[in-house]
């Protein structure tokens, strides 16, 4: 059956008229880009650049797999490197994902209707990545699975004091939670593409798999219903998830003795800088999407604004976790704690720390102003920006601590190599490739939830 028809459209986040056409329909303008837009020179330029990349990626994981993580810059006592904070860079990413769909739709924020779906996609992409990291660094990766408590009948369990065993525990509920609520929100929007690739022009290859992921939807009151419940149970279940997965992976750290490391702060600094980074990825990718795809209607400048405060919110949470922490070092008396903060100020990897600091504190507060607020452009480069000064965070964290041992015998300096480079670049295009897949095959803004705004809109107006 076709889809219903919509309301028309009305002023603010719905979609807009504009002169020279009449109203858009919300369903044409979102499902007619995966159905009938054809791929444009921009799309597919980067999406052969980005599988140039990723065929750069499985050179350098093949490489590893050849030669061992000696290929690699790791060495003692830096035996963290960028795999590590690679890792914790992008499962920093996905939260912004979790958090916009769930938390927001618990607390009735409808500005996040334009942006869930995609920051639901982006959360499973940058999840996944972040996986695969941990998996590389183990030195021997194709014994993975001894980290996972499956029946041993030589009686040798994982050891549960190793963060390994967190880190699986928090990522595979993270991934399969987030992955279930986002397919539990495409199911009346794949239904929506089913019907209309079953008219003219017929697409019976895509009716046919739509219409299989369907589920059967026909949009009835009581699949609704269900709906709706299985929703805000699933955003239950995955509202705590926000808080849970970067704590675990900040107790990967702060469990340890390690000076930089040993920190009680270290669980909501580690939260607040995983929604810092994430909507900064969030306005990364609405920003293009919106300009190439004309979105314009649905992703509106007040959208933007409002990511912006949240970044700057979070850019203000994370400026205080840096004070807390170099507040605790000197407060707390221990030598080695006012060492080490010292050392990222003058030390060899002060060129690091100095822009860090400058991206991650000093560039946010622009967003205070309402003028930059409502620059696409400006906010387009702060997002840039504050994704750069995130990963030198991570770098610092992982890398700083580390190289200056308790004993002057055993320091050293973590110099990365091209392999890790080509791998930190690699899971970059990996993750441009999926996203851009993504777009092309589903809806990136909810039909579903997007109609339902603009009849509230309209009724609340009339």
């Amino acid at each position: 059956m076709a889809a219903p028809a919509e309301q028309p459209p009305v002023s603010g986040p719905s979609p807009v008229l504009r002169p020279g056409w009449g109203y858009a329909s919300v369903s044409d303008k979102i499902a007619d880009i995966v159905l009938t837009r054809p791929v444009h020179w921009p799309w597919m330029t980067l999406f052969l650049a980005s599988c140039a990349g990723v065929l750069v990626l499985v050179g350098a994981v093949s490489w590893l797999f050849a030669r061992g993580v000696g290929i690699w810059g790791v060495d003692i006592p830096v035996a963290w490197g960028f795999a590590i904070g690679n890792f914790v860079w992008w499962i920093g990413i996905g939260h912004a994902g979790t958090f916009i769909s769930a938390v927001l739709l618990l607390l009735r924020q409808r500005w996040r209707t334009s942006v869930n779906r995609f920051a639901e996609a982006m959360t499973l992409f940058a999840a996944g990545i972040a996986g695969l990291f941990p998996i590389l660094h183990l030195g021997r990766p194709w014994f993975f699975y001894w980290i996972v408590p499956y029946p041993s009948v030589m009686n040798v369990w994982p050891q549960w004091r190793s963060p390994l065993v967190w880190d699986f525990f928090a990522i595979s509920t993270y991934l399969l939670v987030s992955l279930l609520f986002w397919y539990v929100g495409l199911v009346p929007d794949l239904a929506t593409l089913r019907d209309r690739a079953g008219v003219a022009p017929r697409q019976p290859v895509k009716q046919f798999i739509y219409g299989l992921l369907a589920l059967g939807w026909r949009g009835e009151a009581r699949h609704w219903a269900r709906y709706d419940i299985a929703y805000l149970l699933l955003a239950g279940l995955a509202t705590p998830l926000v808080v849970s997965v970067h704590t675990i992976v900040s107790l990967d750290f702060a469990i340890g003795n390690t000076p930089g490391y040993h920190s009680t702060i270290f669980p909501p600094y580690f939260v607040a800088g995983a929604l810092f980074s994430g909507f900064a990825m969030v306005l990364t990718l609405a920003i293009p999407l919106r300009h190439f795809f004309k979105l314009e209607d649905f992703i509106t400048a007040r959208h933007l604004a409002n990511a912006a405060k949240v970044l700057l919110a979070t850019s203000l949470l994370v400026s205080y976790g840096y004070a807390a922490e170099i507040f605790t070092a000197f407060y707390s008396g221990d030598e080695f704690e006012r060492y080490m903060t010292v050392n990222r100020w003058i030390g060899p990897y002060a060129p690091v720390y100095w822009p860090m600091m400058c991206c991650n504190v000093l560039v946010p507060q622009l967003l205070w102003f309402r003028r930059a607020r409502h620059s696409v452009a400006l906010l387009f480069a702060v997002s840039l920006v504050v994704n750069v000064g995130m990963w030198m965070e991570r770098f610092l964290i992982v890398v700083s601590s580390l190289h200056r041992d308790f004993m002057p015998s055993a320091w050293g300096m973590f110099y990365p190599t091209l392999w890790d480079w080509l791998t930190l670049f690699g899971s970059i295009a990996l993750f441009v490739w999926l996203f851009l897949l993504f777009v092309r095959v589903l809806p990136v803004i909810s039909i579903a939830e997007m109609r339902e705004l603009v009849r509230e809109t309209a009724k609340g107006q009339a």
